[in-house]
């Protein structure tokens, strides 16, 4: 496979018509038909369920395009290190980040180091941990903040100072509510949203004790904002972190006991980074 026809073949992907993405890539409609039958042909696979007026995506051509796209970013991510090298620090870094408290303290080095090298380019993904590390993994990402449970054996890494706080995030007429905390007999009778972590489970269970085998889980989530949509039309109450945000119409009790969480900011071990990389990851281990 070429890069230049994974290119292609996304660019149809995303138009759902070969005709505005030829236009698109410059390229003439039958030009373009050919090199996607050839990519089929390649891979052995039908990419492409073929209308009049539109072309849709098969399970084949929807994990195809996962990993195009991943192929695409990362050889774009390459050219753009090798480009950086110039007498001004400029260029790009991604990080990926999960909720949590410790973004403040990044975002904060990452204020200080943009007045240093105002060039340089900062990419968020937000995600939870294992898609985070996922992504590390593959290239795709400079650094992960992490929050733990994690292995951070193959990783070098910093230590977050601030803990993230558990609770429960509740709606404002819920009898909870009312609580200044919560307890594992509180809960045993609500519906519950939690994280689809495994890792996170297991350190929830060890909090809920017994009662964990007993509990109503309703659904799962790995971003907050969702999960606080589903608490406002009632159907749970979300378990994370107290991430110091307002709403109106809910509230956020901590668990009693406490239970804490701590961050880690992470990058590859024992490899060799990008100048710019190479630059922050120290700026970020003096401010962090």
């Amino acid at each position: 496979m070429e890069l230049r026809v994974l290119r292609y073949f996304l660019a149809v992907a995303r138009e759902e018509n070969i005709t505005k993405a030829a236009a698109m890539l410059h390229l003439t409609q039958p030009t373009l038909s050919r090199q996607l039958m050839q990519l089929e042909e390649e891979l052995g696979v039908q990419l492409f369920q073929r209308s009049r007026y539109r072309i849709i995506l098969t399970n084949d051509g929807m994990l195809l395009r996962r990993r195009a796209q991943e192929l695409v970013d990362l050889a774009d991510k390459t050219a753009r290190e090798f480009s950086e090298r110039e007498t001004e620090l400029m260029g790009e870094i991604a990080i990926g980040a999960g909720e949590t408290r410790s973004m403040t303290a990044l975002s904060r080095a990452i204020q200080s180091f943009r007045t240093l090298y105002p060039k340089v380019v900062f990419r968020i993904f937000s995600a939870n941990a294992d898609d985070v590390k996922e992504r590390l993994d593959m290239g795709l990402l400079d650094m992960g903040l992490l929050t733990e449970p994690v292995d951070v054996g193959k990783y070098a890494f910093c230590r977050m100072q601030e803990k993230d706080r558990w609770g429960v995030l509740v709606r404002a007429d819920s009898p909870l509510a009312a609580l200044e905390a919560v307890t594992p007999e509180d809960l045993e009778a609500v519906p519950l949203l939690c994280s689809g972590r495994e890792g996170v489970q297991r350190e929830l269970a060890n909090w809920f004790g017994d009662r964990w085998e007993r509990l109503e889980i309703a659904a799962t989530f790995n971003l907050i904002l969702n999960a606080a949509n589903m608490v406002r039309c009632g159907v749970g109450a979300a378990l994370g972190f107290d991430l110091n945000l307002a709403f109106d119409d809910l509230r956020f009790l901590p668990l009693s006991p406490a239970m804490e969480t701590g961050t880690v900011l992470v990058w590859k071990k024992d490899q060799v980074l990008s100048p710019v990389m190479e630059v922050f990851r120290r700026h970020a281990k003096s401010a962090l």
